[in-house]
């Protein structure tokens, strides 16, 4: 029997005046799994991530997370990494990542003292460990690459413990062989932290190789007279089949059905 969703959208739908951007929008989200959302540009991919963050609240719907309506508000339920590095130039690396718990235990001062201190330094230094920056506590992010900065904001959205990291376009800016390095420590951060991922991503290779589903948004009706009177909702929602990694996928799975897009989703 499968898990209950973790994360539930019912008839969803955007609207800004009288343009729709998302329209009857249903999906379930298993706890676990890596979603990977796909489409061309003014798609309403990130308009999809922004709602499920909080940013944004749909104009119709619901939506759920664990069976309850989602808090407008972004609580550490949910984390989020995008492309452009939101990382504050003026703190350490140390800095930047122990700021989330400072805020979250002292949101009124954001300073810890003493045991509580030591204890957040402790497990902020941990997890810089395990994205590979243990070695760069005292640098400040005008120091790091752009890949080096990348780690930082994952590690400082992974130190709160959300339980859906969302990822929006997180690696479009970086080098090929640097975004194969983050691939790698993603699909690890997924499986050791037990993560669920929704992540945006024009690159239809990403989307399969770290995805263990890939969910297409586009437009179903088209009226050339007046684009904005239709919509996006997920036209190719396919899932991969994957055990425990999300690069090992079977092909039968991946061409369940043809995949047209246009060129500014490749």
């Amino acid at each position: 029997m499968p898990a209950n969703p973790i994360l539930s959208l019912q008839n969803v739908w955007v609207e800004y005046g009288d343009k729709i951007v998302l329209e009857k929008v249903d999906l379930d989200i298993q706890p676990g799994s890596f979603v990977s959302i796909i489409g061309p540009s003014g798609a309403g991919k990130s308009s999809l991530l922004r709602i499920i963050l909080g940013q944004e609240r749909p104009t119709r719907g619901r939506i759920e997370l664990d069976g309850a309506p989602l808090s407008p508000e972004c609580g550490p339920d949910r984390g989020v990494v995008f492309q452009k590095y939101s990382v504050f130039p003026h703190l350490t690396v140390l800095g930047n990542t122990m700021f989330g718990l400072e805020c979250a235990q002292a949101p009124l001062t954001a300073r810890l003292f003493g045991s509580a201190r030591r204890a957040a330094r402790a497990e902020a230094i941990a997890m810089l460990q395990a994205v590979g920056l243990g070695d760069t506590l005292d640098q400040y992010p005008a120091q790091l690459s752009g890949g080096m900065q990348q780690r930082l904001a994952i590690a400082q959205a992974l130190i709160k413990r959300p339980r859906i990291l969302l990822l929006d376009e997180p690696f479009g800016a970086l080098d090929p062989g640097i975004r194969a390095d983050m691939h790698a420590l993603i699909r690890t951060l997924w499986r050791d932290y037990a993560l669920t991922i929704v992540m945006v991503t024009h690159d239809l290779r990403e989307a399969f190789t770290l995805g263990t589903r890939v969910l297409a948004l586009d437009k179903r009706r088209h009226d050339p007279h007046a684009p904005h009177r239709f919509g996006a909702t997920a036209v190719y929602d396919l899932i991969l089949d994957k055990k425990s990694d999300p690069e090992e996928a079977e092909p039968k799975a991946i061409l369940s059905e043809e995949i047209t897009l246009s060129q500014e989703s490749a």
